[in-house]
């Protein structure tokens, strides 16, 4: 019996970009934490992207849907080949304290 192990996406190598943070919400000190349930593709491509919990503001979960939908992932394995699988990423919006 093989093992799974998860799709991964903090690889340095991978250079994700962080998500714009919205000027209006800066403007409006919106702060929050968006959970995104992605399906990492074999070949490390985000394939669907959906907000699994609001950060409650719709600004920064359409910011970080848009980033997240670019982003590239070391695609699960199972044993040595890479499968699809889903995973949960937070995007962090934190106005820097001033």
């Amino acid at each position: 019996m093989s093992y799974i192990t998860k799709p991964k996406l903090d690889a340095n190598y991978l250079h994700n970009p962080k998500p714009e943070y919205p000027d209006l919400s800066i403007r409006l000190h919106e702060e929050g934490i968006v959970m995104l349930k992605v399906f990492v593709s074999s070949s490390g491509f985000a394939g669907r992207v959906l907000i699994e919990k609001s950060s409650g503001f719709e600004r920064l979960d359409n910011s970080a849907l848009l980033v997240v939908k670019k982003w590239r992932f070391i695609a699960a394995k199972q044993g040595e080949e890479n499968i699809s699988s889903w995973v949960v990423v937070p995007v962090s919006f934190k106005l820097e304290d001033e």
